[in-house]
């Protein structure tokens, strides 16, 4: 799965029907710690969660929810991934729209953190006046238009 242009979570079915094993690899390959160097092994990652949460989380365990052959996962599980990686604990349950929401704005992070959008630019951004942020969003509307992006 991948963050698309569109600032949703990639992929061909909708988030209500993603399988958690689906969301758990999106977290990894987007929502890994850049102060952590990238895992290359479900020890790894496993063993990064116990660290931070000090929930123990086996190598096998972790491999077995990652791909899809554990169903069954606890809640106390859940709730140290959801710690790890800084997601509400929303993102991990049952209710679609829930988890299709949190899964929109954790995409949008995403999405900012790539084109290299800081939180000072968007706390600055939010602060501007109603007139000011409007220009803005004019003048990206027409940089885009410019570039032959479609327009929303």
């Amino acid at each position: 799965m991948s963050v698309n242009e569109g600032g949703t979570m990639g992929g061909a079915v909708g988030h209500d029907e993603r399988t958690l094993a689906e969301r758990i690899e999106w977290l990894i390959q987007h929502m890994w710690s850049a102060d952590r160097p990238s895992p290359r092994t479900n020890a790894d990652i496993a063993g990064a969660i116990t660290e931070v949460t000090g929930e123990e989380i086996s190598a096998t365990g972790f491999w077995k929810l990652r791909t899809g052959r554990g169903e069954n996962p606890t809640f106390k599980t859940l709730a140290s991934f959801s710690q790890f990686f800084k997601v509400p604990f929303g993102f991990f349950g049952d209710d679609p729209e829930e988890a299709e929401g949190i899964g929109d704005q954790l995409a949008l992070l995403v999405l900012l953190r790539e084109k290299g959008v800081s939180r000072r630019q968007l706390r600055s951004f939010a602060g501007l006046s109603n007139n000011s942020r409007r220009m803005i969003l004019d003048m990206i509307g027409s940089a885009a238009r410019i570039e032959g992006q479609p327009s929303e």
